[in-house]
């Protein structure tokens, strides 16, 4: 079980396992239980509640299984858990009203085009689709955009001819993207500011209709391995400072760059950084549902 996942309801973390003999996802009813009851001591909520109403479910709750799972210290706990398919049954015992809209954003995530992209996600490392002489230019860019949505969108790879708008910021018109990018692709890379300021003058760019976040942060992180031997613990960025940071980056990179380099590791070949990684990136472009 060495697939680590950590989703986000309503902002709270919600960790899973892989089980690769059995080709299913462990969830910490802990942590679901945090994230719809929003009890001060999740763990003790549960832990009650488990005893209270084994009698009523004993053969559900017979089910539950203990994992290890990082906590927020860093260490690993052994960690209450079920198997996906049986999550639906456990979070009807519970009393909250939160219960049913949870369900609905589990089933979601798995079946949306963001929940299938990021099973793609997932194994990019595997995949060595960009070759090292490519990193950073944007036929490596395309190739991640692909790769994340071939099949799911039409477009995916291809530069946008029309101009976007999101959240009332104009991205670069479509007349000028393609001389553009090749400006923003001639940028040097050679320091961590330089990295940074190329990055952020593709955000600005954005040249795909949908999945530009998600893509430019897998091609950060491929600059910063190539050039520094470094890469982001994008685990270590809270989602509110990056988006903030991202829309003050148009006039100030400042922001972004603190940011990045306060998360910079050289763990690098780490595959839990890596997988950590991929659900903060697919975090951030959620909508806020608080």
């Amino acid at each position: 079980m060495n697939k680590i996942s950590i989703r986000f309801y309503n902002d709270h973390e919600v960790r899973a396992i892989w089980d690769e003999e059995q080709s299913k996802w462990w969830f910490s009813i802990v942590d679901i239980v945090a994230a719809i009851t929003e009890s001060p001591r999740p763990r003790v909520y549960w832990g009650t509640l488990k005893n209270r109403k084994r009698d009523e479910y004993g053969q559900l709750y017979s089910k539950c299984i203990q994992l290890k799972m990082v906590s927020s210290d860093g260490k690993r706990y052994a960690t209450d858990c079920f198997a996906q398919e049986d999550i639906a049954e456990v979070v009807k015992t519970l009393p909250s009203k939160r219960a049913t809209h949870f369900l609905d954003w589990l089933t979601y995530s798995e079946n949306s085009i963001d929940g299938r992209s990021k099973k793609k996600a997932y194994t990019f490392m595997q995949s060595n689709l960009v070759s090292t002489e490519d990193v950073g230019t944007m036929k490596s860019l395309q190739q991640i955009h692909a790769y994340l949505f071939g099949g799911l969108y039409d477009f995916a790879g291809q530069i946008r001819t029309k101009t976007i708008w999101k959240d009332g910021t104009l991205f670069c018109r479509a007349e000028y993207l393609l001389e553009n990018l090749k400006m923003i692709e001639r940028m040097p890379e050679n320091t961590f500011d330089q990295i940074v300021e190329k990055y952020v003058e593709m955000n600005v760019a954005h040249p795909f209709m949908e999945g530009n976040g998600r893509s430019t942060r897998i091609w950060l992180d491929l600059i910063f391995k190539k050039r520094l031997k470094l890469c982001v613990d994008w685990s270590r960025i809270d989602k509110k400072e990056y988006l903030e940071a991202m829309r003050k980056s148009t006039t100030d990179a400042l922001p972004i760059k603190r940011l990045l380099k306060g998360a910079m590791t050289d763990l690098i070949d780490d595959r839990e950084i890596f997988m950590k990684g991929i659900d903060y990136s697919y975090y951030y472009e959620e909508a806020d549902n608080t």
